[in-house]
């Protein structure tokens, strides 16, 4: 069973019977809107859904600068590199591997 994450929840044929009363109902509380029994949507107050995109772009910004601030970038062909010279090469063994029972088989 999936986690209703509000306090308030209202079905869907509710809300479209009357979304008015839902949202004055509801004021600042978001709102979980069930489609049998289980979250479909969550309705939110503007105010709400602003400052939850001003706390994303804020720790997004944040984020970022940790980035900056933890050292020189490194290039991408570099880290392709790095990443294919270390998942690269169980492959080849395996394919040695592969064709020395192949030799034991025939």
């Amino acid at each position: 069973m999936e986690q209703v994450l509000a306090s308030c929840s209202v079905s869907i044929t509710e809300l479209k019977r009357s979304p008015s009363a839902v949202l004055e109902q509801a004021g600042a509380e978001p709102v979980a809107v069930l489609n049998h029994n289980r979250p479909a949507a969550y309705l939110l107050s503007p105010k709400v859904y602003e400052a939850m995109l001003e706390r994303l772009s804020a720790d997004l910004r944040q984020t970022i600068q940790e980035g900056i601030d933890s050292g020189p970038a490194i290039p991408a062909d570099q880290v392709f590199a790095e990443l294919n010279a270390r998942y690269a090469e169980p492959r080849q063994v395996s394919k040695q591997k592969n064709k020395q029972a192949d030799k034991r088989t025939a």
